[in-house]
């Protein structure tokens, strides 16, 4: 077993790297290290070969679950600022839903019963102390398993509420298609060409800060359609 941890060790640091890109600098990456080494050892235990995903593929998604359970559990993030953030992912579920373009922020602030103004100062908020990524949204708190393989588990007891591969390729397809233009411009660069918050800033000629806010912005917007997604399966 010691081996095999040393072996995937660097597999804990390029996931760690890639979560802590999103993240304040204040967060101690050696806990980072420590969570995502935590979740290593969860998948060497818990791997099933028979399964037919690679291990490399089902740690990868164990280490990023792990890291970003540990980082709730420090909670370095206000809890109004928590609530907030998933008002906002509600919010744009709800207004979403019967859309065919994406919610403006005054309707977005209208459905929370709030000024625009206010909108914008929490948004600000949520972005600044904010850990959502496409990652945490694959790894839903309190779902030990998240969606590591995304492979239908002929065990369970209802299957039905599950989504599958495909299903959720699709819905964050057509979620990621429906994003304004600048918001769609910083999830590709971010998570496709894999540049930093700065780098994406100095690229776009702006600040760190609005490339944050348009990042969170997206990130509920997708996370939202996920679980309007979810909740659909269970009606």
């Amino acid at each position: 077993m010691s081996e095999t941890l040393e072996k995937y060790l660097p597999l804990v640091h390029r996931v760690v790297n890639r979560v802590a890109k999103g993240m304040p600098a204040h967060v101690p990456r050696e806990d980072l290290i420590s969570f995502g080494t935590l979740g290593l050892i969860s998948a060497m235990e818990r791997f099933q070969p028979e399964k037919g995903v690679k291990f490399e593929t089902f740690a990868t998604w164990r280490i990023r679950g792990a890291v970003l359970d540990g980082i709730r559990e420090m909670d370095w993030v206000p809890r109004q600022v928590r609530q907030w953030a998933k008002e906002i992912e509600r919010a744009y579920a709800a207004v979403e839903t019967h859309k065919a373009e994406s919610a403006s922020d005054q309707e977005v602030a209208d459905w929370l019963g709030i000024s625009v103004q206010e909108f914008h100062r929490r948004m600000a908020q949520v972005s600044l102390g904010s850990v959502a990524s496409l990652e945490e949204a694959f790894h839903p708190a309190g779902d030990d398993a998240g969606y590591h393989d995304l492979l239908p588990d002929p065990t369970a007891e209802d299957p039905s509420v599950r989504l599958t591969r495909e299903e959720l390729r699709e819905v964050l397809e057509q979620a990621i298609n429906r994003l304004p233009e600048k918001e769609k411009l910083v999830i590709a660069l971010y998570y496709y060409e894999e540049l930093s918050i700065k780098e994406i800033a100095e690229i776009l000629e702006v600040t760190s800060a609005r490339i944050s806010q348009l990042h969170s912005k997206a990130i509920c917007r997708l996370r939202g359609a996920l679980s309007r997604r979810r909740q659909d399966l269970k009606l």
